[in-house]
């Protein structure tokens, strides 16, 4: 996956993440909004996912957006462990780790960067 840096949080902590990375770059594109309602509607869009045996769901982006850069969600990945829901964030490959790590740190969170092969990350 070359530069695309991905995290795994839980439900609502993924909502804060892509709203805070989002705030950073200062970006309000249309993927960070398609990334929020697929969020917010975590069981409807998991059930999508499920039934069309996708493992990722790609949020809409604007052709304008990825001239400027502006695009900040690459894909979703929705997981579901019995009770616990998490989301796999994959942001742009533009999107730095810096971003990223600051934003969790202002969420309250350790940051632990782990670098993985794309096999790696598909086995997941």
């Amino acid at each position: 996956m070359g530069k695309y840096k991905s995290v795994t949080a839980p439900l609502e902590v993924a909502e804060k993440l892509i709203m805070e990375v989002s705030k950073r770059l200062n970006v309000g594109s249309k993927d960070v909004m398609e990334a929020l309602r697929i969020v917010r509607n975590f069981d409807e869009f998991y059930e999508f996912q499920e039934k069309k045996f996708k493992d990722y769901l790609v949020p809409d982006k604007d052709i304008s957006d990825m001239i400027r850069g502006a695009v900040v969600v690459d894909s979703l990945k929705l997981i579901k462990r019995g009770d616990v829901k998490e989301v796999l964030v994959t942001f742009d490959r533009r999107v730095s780790e810096e971003v990223i790590a600051e934003a969790l740190k202002d969420l309250g969170y350790e940051v632990n960067i782990r670098r993985r092969s794309f096999l790696e990350l598909l086995a997941s």
